[in-house]
């Protein structure tokens, strides 16, 4: 085993005072609406955003006086980038990041902030990291690898101590899962400390490797994802092992699923986490009879969100609950026509974010006009009143899709 309690504990001793020590917080509502008793462990409150300054700072404060003249480098897709250049510059040590190159602009500028030379290269983090080895070849760098490396995996794993500390009551930790490393950690640390607790790992459906390592199935991955933090296509080589003797079970979420629950986290818990960060509740609404009646701490990992894919998620979950509605409503083409339409979405306490008023473009007859309109509703109930009403008024009027 690569990894004992004692490294997690040395590691929690190593780091205290200088990552935060996040609360574990239950969510009433998110408890009533799971049949769990859920509390979150708020990793996205660390400074750079996420767990992985535990890891980064274990494994940089191992570093020999030479190591540390000589420099580091990373490859990631944000947030131990973050973390490294963060650390690496409070204790004076060079450090280069290598990033995929559509990272979230977010944690590009973050990392740069923070002192680091940012090299973007490639599609997905496999590739990064790569072009990250073949410099520290090069250029003599020490390699700080995200996840497969011991001294990370126990920084990793003062998350379950905390949680564990906190809520001894514990009987399930879900956590997010990339290459293995915060899992791996926080299996090794709740298998001495609370040996009955199960450990569960979230993937994507689109970058299931752990989930297939675990099974002897081979992974298969697909596009692009909203959980960019976890979409890591080779697993740790010493991750893995630990997984199968420690972990109880990996589930599979999809993006539909993890972008409801950033929705969730956002309106419940008025927190902002980014797509990995989510996952774990993801999981729970995904699979509930999972968890019902259990007592789960979730792992929000990370809230290093780019702001225009959360706007992006925002206003597609406004749709999806009704509250944001696209209409389209056939109108006779004479004066006065719009401004009935507008009085009467006024009556019916309907706010007009968007109108247009097509007279050219139509296969419809020319004495009528297809008018589009954008509306904020009180919810799917209220928008369908809306249709109905402008029915009754002799306007045709239905939703308009895609």
């Amino acid at each position: 085993m690569p990894i004992t309690i004692d490294d997690v504990r040395r590691a929690g001793s190593a780091i205290s005072g200088s990552v935060l020590g996040t609360p574990l917080l239950a969510s009433r509502t998110l408890s009533n609406l799971t049949g769990a008793t859920v509390s979150f462990k708020f990793e996205n409150l660390q400074f750079t955003g996420s767990f992985k300054e535990r890891g980064a700072l274990n494994r940089l404060l191992a570093l020999t006086e030479a190591e540390r003249r000589a420099g580091v480098i990373a490859a990631s897709a944000g947030n131990h980038a973050q973390a490294v250049a963060y650390h690496a510059q409070r204790l004076g040590v060079p450090a280069v990041i290598v990033m995929p190159r559509f990272t979230p602009t977010v944690k590009v500028e973050h990392t740069q902030e923070h002192g680091a030379e940012v090299v973007l290269h490639g599609e997905v983090f496999d590739d990064a990291r790569q072009h990250a080895q073949g410099i520290a070849e090069a250029r003599g760098l020490v390699w700080i690898d995200p996840y497969d490396d011991a001294a990370v995996m126990a920084g990793q794993g003062t998350v379950a101590l905390e949680m564990l500390v906190a809520d001894p009551t514990l009987d399930t930790l879900v956590v997010p899962v990339g290459g293995g490393g915060l899992i791996a950690g926080i299996a090794v640390a709740a298998a001495a400390v609370a040996p009955k607790v199960q450990v569960i790992g979230v993937q994507t459906t689109r970058f299931p490797s752990i989930y297939a390592a675990v099974r002897g199935l081979p992974a298969t991955w697909g596009g692009s994802t909203i959980a960019e933090g976890i979409a890591v296509k080779r697993p740790g080589t010493l991750t893995v092992p630990i997984i199968r003797e420690h972990v109880r079970d990996i589930l599979l979420v999809d993006e539909r699923e993890i972008e409801h629950a950033i929705l969730l986290l956002l309106n419940v818990e008025k927190t902002v986490v980014e797509g990995a960060g989510a996952a774990g509740l993801a999981a729970i609404l995904a699979h509930p009879d999972r968890f019902r009646g259990r007592r789960v701490g979730v792992v929000l990992s990370g809230g290093n969100i780019d702001p225009l894919v959360l706007a992006g998620i925002v206003e597609r979950g406004l749709v999806r609950a009704g509250r944001l509605t696209r209409l389209t409503v056939e109108l006779a083409d004479r004066p006065g026509a719009l401004a009935q339409l507008t009085a009467a979405l006024s009556e019916l306490g309907a706010n007009i974010q968007e109108i247009v008023h097509q007279r050219t473009f139509s296969s419809l007859p020319v004495q009528v006009v297809p008018v589009e309109v954008v509306l904020e509703t009180r919810g799917a109930e209220h928008a369908q009143a809306i249709i109905d009403h402008l029915q009754q008024l002799g306007m045709s009027a239905h939703h308009r899709r895609g």
